[in-house]
């Protein structure tokens, strides 16, 4: 039994040492307003598994009322569930890449965030868009993750 303790106290001590850097993505504004429940039925996640993507300059998703208030960062923003069903936002750049127009996909196979130009993996439903394989996970570069805030009208607001 002590054995097992000692084994636990050793992989936090490791983990707590390596840092991931989630800053390589410029600081860019972020304003997404589904602070009303409508908002939040239509374009919110609800489930693990589920996912959405909104990029204000390319019009996704499409039937969105964006306004002149609402900022999706630098290279849109992923939202997807944790494990528990509570709202995550992301940016969809690629921290490797560092360009707007480099995104990851969500894979809904396995949870992940993928970037299909360097071959990163990243973990955005349990360990906050820490890096799993790839340039990403040699570098120990995360994605840039952004605050979903609980409106009071039912839905959320995702904020930088």
């Amino acid at each position: 039994m002590l054995r097992y303790i000692s084994v636990i106290v050793a992989m936090f001590a490791l983990l707590s040492c390596s840092d991931v850097n989630d800053d390589r993505i410029p600081v860019t504004a972020v304003n997404i307003d589904l602070g009303n429940q409508g908002y939040w039925d239509t374009y919110g996640v609800h489930t693990v598994g589920q996912f959405r993507y909104f990029i204000k300059s390319e019009k996704q998703p499409a039937d969105f009322p964006y306004t002149a208030m609402t900022y999706t960062g630098f290279g849109g923003i992923l939202l997807v569930t944790d494990m528990s069903g509570s709202p995550l936002a992301y940016d969809l750049a690629c921290p490797v890449e560092c360009t707007p127009n480099v995104r990851v996909v969500f894979d809904t196979s396995t949870l992940q965030a993928v970037c299909h130009k360097c071959g990163s993996r990243y973990d955005v439903c349990e360990f906050n868009g820490s890096p799993l394989s790839g340039p990403a996970h040699e570098h120990k570069y995360g994605l840039r993750r952004y605050r979903a805030v609980r409106a009071s009208a039912g839905g959320y607001t995702i904020v930088f």
